[in-house]
């Protein structure tokens, strides 16, 4: 059974920086090193959207909308991943989830559909 949990949502003004971290619970004989591991956001009334992802061999993706102000990380000792947000846009209030996959191949890493195991989400809001 795999569980990912996130915390560190919150509410911040346009500008600022949170820090998400999910830390995923992988199965029994498993580390976190078989896992690719992505964020993917919601905002209200929109489609689940692909934010980063990072591979088993710590290759980083991101979404062009993200790209240069979010930094993702893994630290497989301590199963968790990272998401790292600065210059925090209006645009980028919405639920946040982490999910992962032991199975996804490199061309499927931007579909939430390829993820086999979600958190729960984490809400982040950008509000002057």
């Amino acid at each position: 059974q795999v569980q990912l949990v996130e915390s560190g949502g919150g509410t911040v003004q346009p500008g600022g920086s949170l820090r998400l971290s999910c830390i995923v619970s992988v199965d029994s004989g498993r580390t976190l090193r078989n896992y690719v591991v992505g964020w993917f956001r919601q905002a209200p009334g929109k489609e689940r959207e692909f934010v980063s992802t990072i591979s088993r061999s710590n290759y980083e993706y991101y979404a062009d909308a993200v790209k240069g102000r979010f930094t993702i990380t893994r630290d497989n000792a301590k199963n968790t991943v990272t998401l790292q947000m600065t210059s925090l846009r209006l645009e980028d209030t919405a639920v946040y989830y982490c999910a992962a996959s032991s199975t996804i191949i490199t061309s499927q890493l931007r579909n939430h559909q390829a993820y086999a195991y979600w958190g729960q989400g984490a809400q982040v809001t950008v509000s002057s």
